[in-house]
């Protein structure tokens, strides 16, 4: 099996909203845009010169699983942008695919935007999502509550 990150393009974004917008992962992962429309207006965005978001798509072989991206990037001191990802297909789930793309993207995004120091946000209960973090070099430096749902924020200098 290769992992590996592509471009993100239309019908994918496309995909990546219909995939993701399942109980089990709205669940685990907030989902920003409501509709397809307001996903393809974000991606657009990402596509600006300057833009302050970047992201990727998952494969495993010749098969889309996933979603990769950063934003915020360098609109605060620290850190210098912020992660989130997505295997949308639940057959991958558990297999160490997720924390492989973060360390290609970690290295990827690194070189691309001179990024040093990286948070992320997750759920408590999100035990998955902390392990992948851990595993990437990630500390938890705080835990809170947010909309009746306890959450941590992870950094890797």
């Amino acid at each position: 099996m290769k992992i590996f990150l592509k471009e993100r393009a239309e019908e994918l974004v496309r995909i990546y909203f219909e995939k993701a917008n399942t109980a089990e992962i709205r669940a685990v992962l907030p989902q920003k845009a409501k509709t397809v429309e307001e996903a393809l207006e974000d991606y657009g965005q990402t596509l600006l010169p300057g833009a302050a978001s970047y992201g990727r798509t998952i494969w495993l072989d010749q098969s889309y699983i996933g979603d990769i991206w950063c934003y915020g990037i360098h609109m605060e001191k620290e850190p210098d942008a912020m992660i989130s990802y997505c295997i949308f297909e639940e057959a991958f789930w558990g297999n160490g695919i997720a924390t492989e793309a973060v360390a290609i993207f970690l290295q990827e995004i690194s070189e691309k935007f001179q990024i040093e120091t990286v948070g992320a946000f997750t759920f408590l209960d999100n035990v998955a999502s902390i392990r992948v973090l851990e595993k990437n070099g990630f500390e938890r430096k705080e835990v809170f509550e947010e909309a009746g749902r306890i959450s941590s924020y992870f950094q890797k200098e």
